[in-house]
């Protein structure tokens, strides 16, 4: 029944009497409930009462925390009151990683304590810690480049910098340092990986943040020192001045644990066996208030679907597809949730994966992943969004960690909205990640902009997939 029903829509866009296809299209009426969901999102001040209680009740909530667990059950509760439906946790075994006490210090040529924050995935010191001569390298490339021993039982340094961006390539470019670093500088024989934090601020903060694990070398510890501490070593460096650091760092790896996606909906008319997903991640690191990441792509995803509720309440008008809301377990260090997301649902059909984890920035600009048929829909939804300051990208677009996962792995088609992020990666993974810096206006300028991408991405006549990757 349904692929007869899906030949039928395919004809339809057929020319009569032509050969070529003509493009697919909106109607009036889905357009003009679009633009009745961008003003009710405007609104609407729902995100904000959402990443408020979120920081303020719950706070950190790093994966398989006890915090983690009142996360998602509060994040239930938050779903209902939205009026959503089908409202339940999928809970998923892992593996989690735990910070413990952690201090290091310039030893040579001039004693200073330096702030830092252990990496996650890294392994503990011995107990009395690691002090050894500091091998410093300008960057990631200079590390890989080097076939001396020169790192060998030293404390290796990246001094990786992060160039500041509207679009966040800065970070792309510079997060390899952190990723990989650790796994680099064993391989060269290193006793501890220590590097720049992976940030755009001048604070004296520590950015933490994943390291990838390698079983084939052996494990190190891994840290970040400040960005302020950083120059302060690239200019001993620079005047030929050997330079000596001790770190002590306690930490657990491989803690087995349970996390949980927690997921709600808005059911689907003639297509609901179809999934337009909007999501974002529930968990955070263990600093800060986790109020950028992700608490405001929690807030924007659940209040867009309740402001799509709102409309049906006023309207009677249903999506045709069903819209879910899906926020992810342990996006921040190892993608466990999307997995798991992955497995369950793999045979369902999705019409578009989304996240917003970018701050809470005015969404600037949209780009997509969808079949060459459906651009010209795509471009419609642009256009719905063009009042609010959008810009329409290209179909090369990318739409957030978890999402991205879920687009590779299956094919599913997706839309990113670019979120503003020129200064973002000022707080990304440190303790100045508060609701202070989350600005209400720009809130709901993304619950609208989700809110209409939802709905016509729902009301769509074709496919927007498979993606073209």
């Amino acid at each position: 029944m349904l692929q007869r029903r899906r030949l039928l829509q395919a004809a339809a866009l057929l020319a009569s009497g032509g050969a070529a296809a003509q493009p697919a299209a909106y109607g009036d009426e889905d357009l003009r409930h679009a633009a009745l969901l961008r003003d009710l999102a405007l609104r609407d001040n729902a995100a904000w009462r959402l990443v408020e209680a979120l920081t303020t009740e719950i706070g950190p909530r790093p994966a398989g925390s006890p915090a983690d667990a009142r996360a998602a059950a509060w994040a239930q509760e938050a779903l209902r009151g939205l009026g959503l439906q089908q409202v339940r946790a999928e809970p998923f075994a892992l593996r989690i990683w735990q910070r413990g006490p952690a201090a290091a210090r310039l030893v040579a040529p001039v004693p200073q304590p330096l702030v830092m924050a252990a990496l996650g995935n890294s392994v503990a010191t011995p107990p009395g810690g690691i002090e050894a001569e500091v091998a410093w390298y300008p960057d990631l490339a200079a590390l890989r480049a080097d076939t001396s021993d020169r790192a060998r039982g030293r404390i290796v340094f990246i001094d990786q910098k992060t160039e500041r961006s509207r679009d966040g390539r800065g970070y792309g470019a510079a997060v390899g340092a952190r990723f990989s670093g650790p796994v680099e500088a064993a391989r060269r024989g290193a006793v501890a990986l220590a590097l720049r934090s992976i940030g755009t601020d001048r604070d004296r903060i520590a950015h933490t943040g994943a390291m990838a694990v390698d079983l084939t070398v052996p494990r190190i510890p891994a840290f970040a020192v400040s960005v302020p501490d950083a120059d302060l070593l690239a200019r001993l460096h620079g005047r030929g001045q050997p330079l000596r650091m001790h770190v002590v760092l306690e930490a657990r790896a491989d803690v087995e644990a349970v996390s949980q996606n927690v997921l709600a909906e808005i059911p689907g008319t003639d297509l609901a066996d179809e999934i337009v997903l909007l999501s974002a991640h529930l968990d955070s690191w263990d600093v800060g208030q986790g109020a950028l990441d992700d608490g405001a792509g929690v807030a924007i995803v659940c209040a867009a679907l309740g402001v799509l509720q709102q409309a049906a309440q006023q309207t009677g008008r249903r999506p045709r597809r069903t819209v879910r809301v899906v926020l992810f377990g342990n996006e921040e260090n190892g993608f466990d949730g999307a997995r798991d997301y992955g497995t369950r649902h793999a045979a369902v059909r999705h019409q578009l994966v989304s996240e917003s984890d970018f701050g809470a920035g005015r969404v600037w600009r949209m780009a997509s992943r969808v079949q060459p048929a459906a651009l010209p829909l795509v471009d419609a939804i642009a256009a719905q969004l063009a009042p609010l300051g959008v810009e329409r990208a290209g179909n090369d677009g990318s739409p957030g960690p978890d999402a991205a996962v879920l687009m590779r792995r299956h094919k599913w088609p997706a839309i990113a909205l670019g979120q503003d992020g020129t200064h973002y990666f000022d707080v990304h993974h440190t303790e100045n990640d508060t609701l202070d810096k989350v600005d209400p206006a720009a809130l709901t300028q993304n619950v609208a902009c989700w809110a209409v991408v939802a709905w016509l991405a729902a009301q769509a006549p074709l496919p927007f997939g498979p993606a073209p990757l």
